[in-house]
């Protein structure tokens, strides 16, 4: 009895590991790859991702940003025509760079990237990401090579670019990472200042992301004089927030 009862425990313990294996998907990245990509676009990454509101700030207290609604529209706007016009091309871009180590091309699309900002403040905030991730990388044993280091200290996709070129993460899963972490920094800001539920910020998350794959569809198809876009609303908000008396963002 004790050896059926053994042979049949193994016999469903292996059929169900074979179902398991059969069900999975393949992986996109290799694992490690994978991890890093996480570790890339983790909210703990130490360069002050979640002290910035890119402006959202001054749209709440404006009251151009009063409820989930309103926030919906905003980061839908960001998202078709700041970030898959002008971010996630030129990522795609400074990656492809880094991989050939074509540091002249590389430098070109970090200064395209910070000429792309409208405001003081999103300038300053990019240049501030790019020397703070620039000290992190360092730290990590990944500093850039000498041609790129003023590139990578001049915008934070530079720096994510040389690392997805240094841990082998492909370039579309590059993109879908970045694109995540400045949607879910957007949202968490947004449930914060509105205030909304932790809920209706995850839900809004959830449709939201949705849009990511198509818009870097589109980055990827995007021409080199296509690139670039203009956002007036975004602009003036950033702008305005620079003076705004009483702030939880940083300026």
């Amino acid at each position: 009895m004790a050896v059926a009862v053994t042979t049949t425990h193994t016999t469903i313990t292996t059929m169900s590991e074979c179902v398991l294996t059969a069900a999975a998907p393949a992986l996109p990245l290799a694992p490690l790859p994978l991890l890093r990509l996480l570790q890339l676009n983790s909210p703990s990454l130490p360069i002050g991702g979640f002290t910035y509101s890119q402006g959202l700030e001054w749209a709440v207290e404006a009251g151009w940003v009063d409820r989930v609604e309103r926030l919906d529209e905003w980061l839908h706007g960001q998202l078709q025509y700041g970030l898959a016009r002008v971010d996630l091309p030129l990522l795609l871009r400074l990656q492809r760079a880094a991989v050939a180590a074509d540091w002249s091309r590389f430098n070109h699309w970090s200064a395209w990237l910070l000429a792309c900002r409208e405001s003081g403040e999103l300038r300053l905030e990019e240049q501030q990401r790019g020397r703070a991730l620039l000290t992190l990388l360092r730290g990590l044993d990944l500093a850039p090579p000498e041609a790129a280091t003023a590139a990578v200290a001049r915008t934070q996709a530079a720096g994510v670019a040389w690392a997805a070129c240094c841990w082998q993460i492909d370039a579309t899963a590059s993109l879908l990472g970045y694109g995540w972490s400045w949607l879910e920094q957007q949202v968490l800001a947004g449930v914060k200042l509105i205030p909304l539920g932790q809920t209706a910020g995850q839900r809004l998350l959830l449709a939201l992301a949705e849009q990511l794959p198509a818009a870097v569809t589109a980055a990827k198809s995007l021409p080199d004089h296509a690139i670039g876009s203009s956002l007036p609303a975004l602009a003036i908000a950033s702008a305005q927030h620079e003076q705004q008396y009483t702030r939880l963002f940083r300026s």
